[in-house]
């Protein structure tokens, strides 16, 4: 099978789906973190924050607003910190 005849079998796929004439046989959902929780948590300024994670400030304020959210390495490093919050002072001491 080449790719456009898998690709095309999956859009196919995703139509019936979407009209409910089938089901998706996986469904996979990620947890955004709430980045203002866990900061409140901690008893953390965004400053102090943004400098543990190495991003900035504005990145800080646009995921606890909901602009943009964290992804990648970011992503689990603040899923490990909102499991294991004293994780956030081994990462802030670096």
């Amino acid at each position: 099978m080449s790719i456009f005849d898998e690709l095309n079998t999956s859009l196919q796929e995703a139509v019936e789906i979407k009209k409910g004439k089938a089901q998706a046989s996986r469904e996979t959902r990620h947890e955004v973190a709430d980045v203002r929780a866990i900061r409140a948590k901690l008893h953390v300024s965004q400053a102090e924050f943004a400098d543990a994670m190495g991003t900035s400030i504005d990145t800080i304020k646009s995921w606890e607003t909901k602009r943009r959210n964290p992804t990648g390495l970011a992503a689990k490093v603040l899923a490990t910190i909102q499991e294991n919050p004293s994780f956030f002072n081994e990462l802030a001491s670096h």
